[in-house]
């Protein structure tokens, strides 16, 4: 029998931030996505308002190609052609994108770096959630690298080297330290951190057109 989500239908009210474009030429539009915005529109009439339509709005040309979770911040890329589009698909699918994120964790987490193998699957009792999944679940490997500690918090350094939904946030919860401010996996930390704690720092990859690498950063607002 199905059950209802773990989390209240959220109310979606995005920022009313401008644009932060952080290179653009005839190919590629790279920008750093604000917490509490959509990458795309929602299935509710309520949730049209996203990046890509705000990108849109300026850069007409701009093409979805990959996503960010709503509450998460950071670098993402958009394509300006079909070509460019197809291009980078490949960069993502074919694991040639390299993506570091920030986050900051509950509790104190040690050793100082270490690797995440668990897979995932969808938790289908309690969508959207996301669960570790041995039976089922899709292979999931994640880095980690700890950059600060206290003895409440960690604040890490994560290399994702595949792209399942809530990668992140499944397997820091897995180690027993969740990201700060997540509203499905630690519910308890929301109401003292006014977003998920989590970042995308940078984006390599191959440029559609030169087919050289290139790489672009956004420091954490946190």
């Amino acid at each position: 029998m199905h059950r209802p989500s773990l989390i209240p239908d959220f109310d979606y009210d995005p920022p009313d931030t401008p644009l932060s474009i952080l290179h653009e030429d005839a190919a590629i539009i790279v920008v750093d996505k604000p917490a509490g915005l959509l990458t795309v529109p929602g299935k509710l009439a309520d949730r049209q308002d996203c990046l890509v339509t705000r990108l849109q709005a300026a850069r007409w040309d701009a093409l979805t190609v990959h996503r960010l979770d709503c509450d998460t911040s950071g670098v993402i890329i958009f394509a300006r052609t079909k070509q460019a589009q197809g291009f980078l698909g490949q960069e993502f699918e074919q694991r040639r994108a390299q993506k570091t994120y920030i986050a900051r964790l509950k509790g104190r987490l040690e050793p100082d770096a270490g690797t995440v193998n668990l897979p995932i699957g969808s938790d289908w009792d309690y969508r959207p959630r996301q669960k570790v999944d041995h039976d089922h679940g899709r292979p999931a490997v994640t880095d980690w690298q700890v950059i600060d500690r206290t003895d409440g918090e960690t604040r890490v350094r994560l290399t994702p080297h595949t792209g399942r939904s809530h990668q992140l946030r499944v397997h820091m919860l897995a180690l027993g330290h969740p990201i700060l401010g997540d509203q499905i996996y630690a519910s308890e930390t929301r109401a003292d951190h006014g977003r998920l704690m989590l970042h995308a720092e940078s984006l390599s990859l191959h440029h559609p057109t030169t087919r050289e690498r290139v790489s672009f950063f956004a420091p954490p607002p946190f």
